[in-house]
């Protein structure tokens, strides 16, 4: 059996909405065992991208004012947007638009490694699936960054990983939202 195929995520955490009238954003908090310097790498240059992150890049996201080309990575049809960088502060801030969504990292050094937290503005309805999603992808580089690879799992890929459902209704309760019709109904 491959790491891949091994892979589950484990339970629903560091997970918290902000809520501005309509405008929605998840806040996501992850703890690295890696220096903020070897995770900015991750975030901002297109071949680390193309491992983990749930889209690709045609330019280094390290700078601000670079103009990127994004594609979505398992879109049912080709989803392609123009980013500018807003803000690049190695390695600390990045901030960019990817499907006029805003992005937002910040890296801060906890120890010999780093705290990393991702603001994602994301539409309510697509709140548990973003989460879960971002949580794949944060397992998916957290490996990566450690030596064990098991490549990128995104979009309907990561819906077929092991125990998604259960990691989706998790989002729900500790978010405080309705999960999808289908996540109650579906095991796995």
């Amino acid at each position: 059996m491959s790491r891949r195929q091994e892979y589950a995520p484990g339970p629903a955490r560091g997970a918290t909405i902000d809520k501005d009238g309509d405008q929605w954003t998840l806040v996501l908090v992850r703890e690295l065992k890696h220096p903020p310097a070897k995770v900015w790498s991750a975030l901002t240059d297109p071949a680390q991208l193309r491992e983990w992150a749930p889209f690709e890049s045609d330019a280094n996201l390290g700078a601000a004012g670079t103009v990127a080309t994004l594609t979505t990575v398992g879109a049912p049809k080709p989803h392609v947007t123009e980013t500018r960088v807003k803000r690049a502060d190695a390695p600390k801030h990045l901030e960019f638009t990817w499907a006029d969504r805003d992005i937002r990292w910040e890296l801060q050094p906890l120890g010999d490694g780093t705290r990393l937290t991702l603001w994602a503005s994301i539409d309510k309805n697509w709140i548990t699936m973003g989460a879960s999603g971002w949580h794949v992808a944060l397992d998916v580089l957290d490996r990566m960054l450690s030596g064990w690879p098991i490549g990128r799992v995104a979009g309907p890929e990561a819906m077929q990983v092991n125990e998604w459902n259960r990691l989706v209704g998790e989002y729900a309760t500790l978010l405080g939202v309705e999960p999808p019709r289908w996540a109650t109904n579906a095991g796995g």
